[in-house]
């Protein structure tokens, strides 16, 4: 019956050609619109699809036809200029807000926020570009509100909600309580941030640290090793109320010394004034929590990004007192911590002036006795060593500032101090309208340890001997005195962490406490959150003088909160007897499973049990040295080294200055020096490739970086020497 049926249908469609020619013409045209799309009479009409040799037209709205350029490309032009050019008055940002390039590259920073994974520019929809299109001319209309609840330019790819059929009660509370950043929100801070960074990196002092690429909380402590060894007086000042807010009018004037773009400020501007929904908590109407039985696990999204993990969160803990803060500013974001730098840039600025007006040579002195003094530090062979002050010697001092605490060191009388300070005081209220006083700036000796970053300042005063030849060939050895200006990590201040974070009690003889939040993780699991955490603190201490001994204090805080945390999970009473059975390091299993056999080892070599990693840095002598390697005066990030070296190859009048030195010296033909030029291309080249692998850190590529540089460095590397092996060729180093 089944074949019959079949050549029933095929003789009806050979006999009824003219109706089969109607019905498939209209099958077509409505596969066009669906065609899935049932018939009325419950089938699907018999239908084809003409073939096509020629291509089909490109759509004229099809938003991917405006990027010419890749976003990365787009902002590593952007910081070339402003660097090449940095006390230029910027004036066409909007022409880069136009960019459709910078809008799709903050959609991928933002989704890989949101969803915890890069999102490639193939893989981005074109409802989605067609959205975010729509959200840029919002922007350059000035249609673009901030805050917006309800009504969206652009979703979040996790956000299902679907806003029109809300109820009432729902909208109200979208509406009156605090709602996390709108994802349109954080795409045009991420515009905005593109666009502003590089215009402020190139103009900011190099005397500020925070929220800025390539420096952290480790440049400050080697500048200050570097840079502040023979002052005595140190004036500590916190001014982060300044990161808690400031006037509206104060942010634009700052902002406007160096960009007179209408857009962008007026952007800026409604980002500080629209103000921020926050619901109130009564603490009359909290419900009281109900102790749950049978708690279940939460399972997380498919998209949902993973929580930090436990050593993480832990290490958080240990934030020193200046980097606990952060600026947060309406709804600039992201932008707030720039736009908090940019304020205080007129502080730098100021104290870079008084750096210079205070500087006093003295012959008598050893050191800094010209005013190219800058260069030359202390010994040479000793570059710590500094000679002690007294009146005849050279009146110095520096400053430096993270976020909103700054730190002055000053060689000269306290009286000299007491002056400055009292300036300070005054500028801040004249600019900030911050109202300082004495005691929210103190003037503290060097001999009482300054306290910075968690990291303590002290000097310790040494007697070496100084040998000099003398008139006639005559060696003579003296003995001199000096200091040595020592960072030493604060082992109060680490205690006083560990004991916010419940890790021990106690002052004077401080007794761990189990970590009961892994109490029902593994011992494998347990002992690996932990090594994390112990290998993240070794890299906070690096840089300490004490740091052996800060770690191993660390090491036995962690390993006396495991083991009273694994006497209290497997009963076993005492630390000593968790020690006699896991072993000091805590690697051997201290439970085991009925019915298996006692030898761990045996097992885990057939693979039927979890490795167990000891803890790290049980002994003081595991615990590495300190870093001392010297650290450059004029010290930039690499990606700012990288920017300087590209312009200054690019630049003709170096290159002339270049071509002319080596034909007067008549080292190369006109035909090597042809292989000269291209090797110089080259290495612009890779100088460009440099930068736009540091604009895409956003997006995850800081190790490819590291990757990339290296092999940049192997490739200079063999050109030098293919150069060099030509005959009658010496290039000398660029």
């Amino acid at each position: 019956m089944h074949h019959r049926g079949i050549s029933i249908f095929t003789h009806r469609i050979l006999t009824n050609y003219n109706s089969v020619r109607t019905a498939t013409t209209f099958c077509y045209y409505s596969s066009h619109s669906n065609p899935l799309t049932p018939k009325p009479n419950g089938s699907r009409l018999f239908s084809f699809t003409p073939r096509h040799h020629h291509r089909a037209p490109p759509d004229p709205d099809d938003p991917s036809h405006l990027m010419k350029e890749d976003g990365v490309s787009v902002c590593s032009q952007m910081w070339i200029e402003n660097f090449r050019e940095p006390d230029k008055v910027v004036t066409n940002l909007s022409s880069y807000l136009r960019r459709f390039e910078l809008w799709v590259l903050a959609y991928q920073k933002v989704c890989a926020d949101e969803m915890g994974a890069y999102m490639p520019r193939s893989s981005i929809q074109r409802s989605a570009l067609e959205d975010l299109l729509a959200l840029r001319n919002a922007v350059l209309d000035s249609r673009f509100k901030w805050g917006a609840r309800l009504d969206f330019f652009i979703k979040s790819p996790k956000d299902k909600t679907d806003y029109g059929s809300l109820s009432k009660r729902k909208i109200r509370g979208i509406l009156t309580t605090t709602q996390p950043p709108a994802f349109q929100d954080r795409i045009v801070q991420e515009v905005l941030l593109m666009v502003l960074e590089p215009v402020y990196e190139a103009r900011f002092s190099q005397k500020s640290f925070a929220f800025r690429p390539g420096r952290n909380a480790h440049t400050v402590l080697r500048v200050v090793r570097r840079s502040f060894a023979g002052y005595l007086w140190y004036i500590k000042g916190d001014l982060s109320t300044i990161l808690d807010g400031m006037k509206v009018g104060m942010v634009i004037n700052a902002l406007m010394r160096d960009v007179r773009d209408k857009k962008v400020i007026d952007l800026v501007k409604s980002a500080l004034v629209t103000p921020v929904i926050t619901s109130k908590v009564d603490d009359g109407e909290k419900k009281k929590r109900v102790k749950r039985k049978h708690q279940k696990k939460r399972v997380l999204a498919e998209d949902e990004p993973k929580p930090d993990p436990y050593w993480l969160e832990t290490f958080f803990g240990f934030a020193p007192e200046e980097a606990e803060k952060h600026p947060s500013w309406g709804h600039c974001g992201i932008l707030s911590p720039l736009l908090a730098n940019v304020c205080l840039d007129e502080l730098d600025r100021w104290m870079e002036g008084k750096i210079k007006e205070f500087f006093f040579p003295s012959k008598s002195d050893v050191i800094w006795n010209s005013p190219e003094g800058e260069s030359e530090r202390g010994n040479t062979s000793w570059p710590e060593f500094v000679p002690t002050s007294g009146p005849d010697k050279t009146r110095k001092m520096d400053y430096v500032r993270y976020g909103g605490h700054i730190l002055i060191g000053v060689r000269g009388p306290r009286a000299d101090a007491a002056t400055l300070r009292k300036q300070l005081i005054e500028f801040c209220d004249q600019k900030y309208m911050l109202k300082l006083d004495n005691e929210s700036l103190p003037i503290e000796h060097i001999t009482k340890g300054i306290m910075f970053l968690d990291h303590v300042l002290c000097r310790r005063v040494v007697y070496p001997t100084l040998r000099y030849t003398a008139t006639g060939g005559k060696i003579i050895s003296e003995k001199g005195v000096g200091t040595l200006l020592s960072v030493t990590a604060s082992l109060k201040q680490c205690i006083k962490q560990f004991r916010k974070l419940n890790f021990l009690k106690g002052d004077r003889d401080p007794d761990p406490q189990p970590c009961f939040r892994m109490f029902h993780a593994t011992q494998a699991h347990s002992n690996a959150q932990m090594n994390k955490f112990l290998s993240t603190m070794v890299e906070w201490y690096r840089y300490a003088d004490n740091r052996k001994k800060i770690v191993n204090f660390c090491s036995y805080i962690i390993r006396g909160s495991l083991a009273k945390l694994y006497a209290a999970k497997y009963k076993l009473r005492s630390r000593a007897k968790v020690y006699k059975i896991g072993s000091r390091n805590l690697s051997r299993p201290l439970k085991e499973k009925k019915g298996q056999s006692p030898e761990y080892h045996n097992l885990l070599r057939m693979g039927l049990v979890e490795s167990i990693d000891g803890l790290h840095f049980t002994r003081m002598s595991l615990v590495p040295e300190t870093d001392y390697s010297p650290f450059p005066n004029n010290w930039r990030p690499d990606h700012e080294k990288a920017l300087l070296e590209y312009i200054r190859l690019e630049d003709p009048k170096s290159l002339e200055e270049q071509r002319s030195c080596i034909r007067e010296q008549g080292l190369v033909s006109p035909q090597d020096y042809i292989s000269m030029l291209v090797w110089n291309y080259k290495r612009n080249a890779i100088m460009l490739d440099q930068l736009s692998l540091f604009k895409s850190d956003g997006i995850n590529a800081v190790k490819d970086q590291q990757l990339l540089l290296g092999s940049n460095q192997e490739v200079h590397d063999n050109e030098t020497k293919e150069m060099e092996g030509n005959e009658g060729i010496h290039v000398a180093q660029m």
